[in-house]
Parts: structure tokens; sequence; C-alpha cells
């Protein structure tokens, strides 16, 4: 109490000269300001001695409040990620055969067709009446026949005319089928089961062989297909799990790799991949997806967010919490090494173990040693 009490009288005094010296400052602003400096860093160093003799300064030191996360083992997965699109394995135009006016298209957008089911007619007019003129003929040329065929039985005429009528009922009989096989070929069937993605020609245009009438899609049998960097060849296996997101259903779903090309684009460095799709009404073709393909695997990892890894002159560290006592402890740096890192997460090869309390939170304001509150 009495070294307290001289404590105090010790500041009051010097208080107290700091108060006669104002009253004694020269006119001066440039002295004046001199002498209240000086006068200022003898009073600091009297309440600084004083703190340090009588452990006010101690009292009033703040414990830092931090945040910790214990260390566990967990599973720990790297993704590639790259962006696909949703194919299907069949996907064919349905053309035509002839050149030719529509004169029926019979599908519409989104229709489903089996195959060999009729699509479009080309305008076969002209057919039709060479086809009703080959019949005529036919009919004549058959009946000659017959007629000359039962004159042969009965060993009346010649054998030349007998087969002159044969051979000429058998040549329109061919034309016949020849001319309908033709018009058949003004008709314009599905080539597979699937359903009419867009319809590109309508009635009263113009189509020719190769020119499509519309597209047909199988969305019984989807993909995803994507492209990878060549630097990550020799990690992309056929049978790998993948994870794919889609942005326009916010959906994820986990499938495998069905098949990896063997070439590489010499343009784009990229190899192909794709990943069997399970049939759903949600899932279009050309919807983009994001593919996450997992080249590297731990179950047993530990790991960090990336951002408490800080680098020093020997490497790189964390801050760790060494308990002292009830939410108090001591902060402790411990160099690590680290390995492949993903999502803000970094797998910690050396330097950590389970149990560890790491100073996840606040670590930027704690110097190594120094007492924490958590």
């Amino acid at each position: 109490m009495k070294y307290a009490s001289f404590a105090k009288s010790s500041a009051l005094a010097g208080f107290l000269l700091f108060l006669l010296a104002c009253g004694n400052q020269p006119k001066d602003p440039a002295a004046q300001l001199a002498q209240l400096k000086e006068q200022k860093a003898q009073i600091e160093a009297q309440i600084a001695q004083l703190e340090k003799e009588t452990g006010a300064g101690a009292a009033e030191q703040r414990i830092r409040t931090v945040g910790l996360t214990e260390l566990k083992p967990q599973v720990f997965r790297h993704y590639i990620d790259l962006q696909g699109k949703i194919e299907a394995e069949e996907s064919v135009q349905a053309t035509a055969k002839m050149p030719g006016a529509l004169t029926r298209v019979l599908v519409k957008n989104g229709d489903a067709v089996r195959k060999g089911q009729l699509l479009a007619q080309i305008d076969d007019q002209m057919m039709q009446k060479s086809k009703a003129e080959l019949e005529l003929q036919l009919a004549t040329a058959t009946d000659v026949f017959n007629r000359q065929k039962s004159l042969w039985d009965q060993k009346i005429g010649t054998e030349i005319q007998f087969i002159q009528a044969r051979t000429q009922k058998e040549a329109l009989e061919k034309s016949l089928e020849t001319l309908k096989e033709q018009m058949n070929m003004t008709n314009i069937y599905a080539p597979i089961d699937g359903v009419v993605d867009v319809v590109i020609l309508k009635t009263g245009q113009a189509i020719a062989p190769g020119v499509p009438l519309c597209n047909i899609l199988n969305l019984r049998d989807l993909k995803i297909a994507g492209k990878v960097p060549d630097a990550y060849s020799a990690k992309v296996r056929a049978g790998d799990q993948v994870v794919v997101y889609f942005p326009d259903l916010d959906k994820e779903i986990t499938t495998r790799i069905s098949y990896v090309s063997k070439s590489i684009d010499p343009m784009s460095r990229t190899f192909a991949v794709e990943a069997k799709l399970p049939s759903q009404s949600d899932y279009r073709a050309n919807m983009i997806a994001v593919l996450k393909i997992i080249d590297y695997q731990r179950t047993d990892a530990i790991v960090a967010p990336i951002n408490v890894v800080q680098n020093a002159e020997d490497g790189e560290f964390v801050l760790l919490a060494e308990k002292t006592g009830d939410n108090r402890a001591t902060a402790r740096k411990t160099l690590i090494k680290t390995g492949v890192n993903y999502g803000g997460m970094v797998e910690i090869t050396q330097g950590l173990k389970k149990g560890d309390w790491l100073i996840s939170t606040g670590y930027q304001e704690v110097n190594n040693g120094e007492t924490i509150g958590f």
C-alpha cells in the first residue's frame, strides 16, 4: 500500500511539474513544441516504469480469442474439373432417297416414333400416272399371253408367238415392280426409334437426297461427353468414378467413365471421355454438365483449410493451440508438408496428426508462443 501511494505521489508530482513547465514555456512556437515533446517523453517513461514495478501493465494485457478445429482423419479427393454435354448415343437425320416437293409431313417436334414409321411423303403424281399406264399395258399383255398359251397348249400357232407374249408380259411386270419401288422412295421413314427433335422442312418445300427432314434422337441411351487436357492422360481410365453436376437442373449424380479416347486432338491438346447416363425425362441433348473426375483419393487424410497455411523462410507452417487450462492455450508454430489441394482444402502429409488443435480463425493476429483464448 505504501508503495502504491508512493507511485501515485510520484505520478502526481510529475504531472505538477508538467503544469509548472507549461507556465514557463518560451514564446517561440518551435521552442515551445520541442520543450513539450521532451516533457511528454519524460512522463511516459515514468508511467512505463511505474507500471512495470506495480504490475499494472500485465493486468491490462489482452488475451486474443481464436477459433480452434480438432484435426481428424477424413476422406479427401482431388478432382479434374471439366465441362461436358449430354449426347444421345443415336442421333440420326431422316432424309429422302429422291428429290421432290413434300406433299405431307406427318410428324411434329417432340413426337415419339418407331423405326420404319412413315414421316413424310414426296409428290408422286407423275409416278402414279406411269403406274396406271403400266398396269393397263400389263393387263393387255397378260390377256394376250393367256390366249397365246391356250393356243400353244392346243398346238396352234408358233412357239415364237408364245415366247413373245410371255416376254412382253414379264417385262411389263418387272417395269411395274421397279416403278413401285421408286414410288416407295417418295416416302420418308424413321430410321430409328426415338423422339423427333427438330422438324426442319414443311409441306410444300423441296427436298433432295442428303437434305434432312428432321432429327431423331434416341433418348433411352444417353451419354455425357467431355474433353480432358492431355496433362491428365496418365490419370484418367475407363471405369474411374466421376461426379456429374447439371447446372440447369441443380442436380448431381455419380457414374463411371465408359470410354476414354486413345488419341489426343493435336489442335486442342485434349482427349475425349464419355460416361453413361441413366435415361430420365429431365435430361436433354446438348445440356451442359460439369464433370468432376476423381484422380486422387485418400480415406484417412489429415486436411486443413488452405488459407491457414503460412509461409516463412524455413518452410510452410500452421499455428496449433497447446491447451494450458480452461479456455486458455499457447500458440505454437508447426512446420508442415502439404500435398494436393482441392475446394479450398489441402492435404497435410507431414507435421500434423489426429487430435491436434488447429487455430483456424484469428490466426492472422497471433504470434508463436502467445497466450490465446478460445
